[in-house]
């Protein structure tokens, strides 16, 4: 199996999943921190992100810093994730919420997504489903 089709197989059980349990996982008792290690960690794993640091690197070389420090202004910001280039480059970000949070009618936490990143957004809200 390709890393394509390995990443296709992968993403679409955690779909499945997600989809089987919905009601479940949109209960605001399942948290943002769950929605990260069940879901979002496996979904850029899977796209071949070392989520973990697998590799051991210093901060400085990693490809994922968890709640980097990002200046917005005057203040500093953390995104949940932030990936990086080799040399420590910044790519994108991800601001997770977990799934009960709706992001296009709640005002702080659509707020905190597009205040908190600046110039690169990448969101992935109840990843990947509608």
């Amino acid at each position: 199996m390709t890393p394509k089709e390995n990443a296709y197989q992968i993403i679409t059980e955690l779909v499945e999943r997600f989809e089987e349990q919905k009601l479940s996982y949109k209960k605001a008792e399942y948290n943002e921190a769950l929605a990260r290690r069940d879901f979002i960690d496996p979904f850029f794993k899977s796209l071949g992100w070392d989520i973990d640091n697998s590799q051991g690197y210093a901060e400085a070389y990693r490809e994922v810093i968890h709640e980097d420090r990002v200046k917005v202004g005057s203040a500093t910001k953390a995104p949940d994730y932030s990936f990086r280039l080799p040399g420590g480059k910044r790519l994108f970000f991800v601001e997770a919420k977990k799934p009960s949070v709706v992001v296009k009618t709640e005002i702080l936490p659509a707020y905190q997504v597009r205040v908190s990143q600046g110039n690169v957004l990448c969101q992935l809200h109840a990843p990947f489903i509608k």
